[in-house]
């Protein structure tokens, strides 16, 4: 794996790169669909290449290794071909998973134990097994086991749990070292800096994956209910710490508004279930600010959904069709207020980057973030 940048923002961190994988490169900023287990809810791999225009997704090793099992994933040939999806793929070690698991898990200096939440049976993560799990999916990008803290967190409690991160990070990088990939392309590994919202900590941590000189890195422990004035102090702090050549990785981030910000401190990749979740929901976000579409207002509204977006979805249904599905929750309500959703993030870091590139980004981002927290 490759990371070059291609342009740097003259008044912010805001960088323009391209991550080269054995299954294609990746334009940064970009955002990441997120396909917990295989699938991008709502919609179909022809939709994410040609109208979403997306470079990458997301797998879960948690959901993938419980449902459909990782001995099915190997029979298939890993997930790319389980699923149809030719470009990269990035698995998430199931940390967050298990944080979120805080009433049936267990957490020791092996791994952590678990019940399923499908039928309660007891499994456990460890630092070698997540490798191996990942492997078996076979993603471009595997990420290190982790345990992600809550917000509130104490100081002890965040520092005990990023030096157990940090060890189980050590193991991680063995494991991966002495095995290899089951599907002949390469799989890379990305460490993830911890620490809460705690300064002292997050520079540890920074320090501590940036020492390890992996591919790229990934800042986890963030967008966990701490106030975005946090989140960005603590992502500032961190990217003045990890390698520029490397890209930057900020985990469960988020908003258009969130995103936006985290580009101009130098943040390359991204990925949330919010566009999708709030889709279903009958939340939209355009160029112009938020649509709640199940709002009265809407009801006779037959001017497209966001035609200065451009694409076959947002320019072809009107915003009554769409409201009208919602309500009546037609599924085809939800999957195209998803692919809309799926296709305004891919525009938003598209066009961050062509900005990055031509030098206009500073200007055109306080703009836009105005824009994309306004609620029409």
């Amino acid at each position: 794996m490759k990371f070059s940048l291609t342009g740097k923002d003259p008044k912010s961190s805001a960088r323009a790169g391209v991550l080269s994988t054995d299954h294609g490169e990746i334009h940064t900023p970009i955002f990441m669909p997120v396909g917990t287990a295989g699938s991008v809810k709502a919609v179909h791999q022809r939709e994410l290449e040609n109208d979403i225009k997306a470079e990458i997704i997301l797998g879960n090793t948690y959901h993938l290794y419980l449902r459909p099992g990782i001995e099915l994933l190997q029979t298939a040939g890993g997930l790319h071909a389980f699923n149809g999806w030719r470009k990269p793929i990035l698995t998430d070690s199931g940390g967050y998973q298990v944080y979120s698991l805080s009433e049936t898990r267990k957490i020791k200096e092996e791994g952590v134990t678990f019940k399923s939440h499908i039928d309660g049976s007891k499994h456990i993560f460890t630092p070698e097994n997540v490798m191996d799990i990942q492997r078996a999916i076979g993603a471009d990008i595997v990420m290190a086991f982790d345990e992600c803290t809550p917000y509130p967190c104490e100081y002890k409690y965040a520092k005990k749990s990023m030096e157990l991160t940090h060890r189980w990070l050590d193991r991680c990088i063995t494991r991966i070292n002495e095995t290899d990939p089951y599907y002949g392309y390469e799989q890379s590994l990305f460490p993830i800096v911890q620490g809460s919202v705690y300064k002292d900590l997050r520079e540890q941590s920074a320090e501590f994956v940036a020492s390890k000189n992996l591919s790229g890195n990934a800042i986890g422990g963030l967008s966990v209910g701490e106030p975005h004035e946090d989140m960005y102090e603590m992502t500032s702090l961190v990217c003045n710490i990890l390698p520029q050549d490397k890209a930057r990785y900020l985990m469960g981030v988020g908003t258009p508004e969130n995103i936006l910000e985290c580009i101009a401190l130098g943040i390359d990749m991204f990925d949330c279930v919010m566009p999708t979740r709030n889709a279903r929901n009958g939340m939209l976000f355009t160029t112009e600010g938020i649509v709640n579409i199940r709002n009265e207002k809407w009801k006779n509204d037959l001017s497209p959904i966001d035609e200065a977006l451009g694409g076959y979805v947002s320019t072809f249904y009107s915003k009554a069709y769409l409201r009208h599905l919602i309500i009546s929750k037609e599924i085809l309500g939800a999957q195209i207020a998803s692919i809309h959703n799926l296709t305004f993030y891919l525009w938003l870091v598209k066009e961050a980057r062509n900005r990055i590139m031509d030098g206009s980004f500073t200007a055109w981002k306080a703009q836009m973030v105005k824009k994309v927290a306004t609620r029409l």
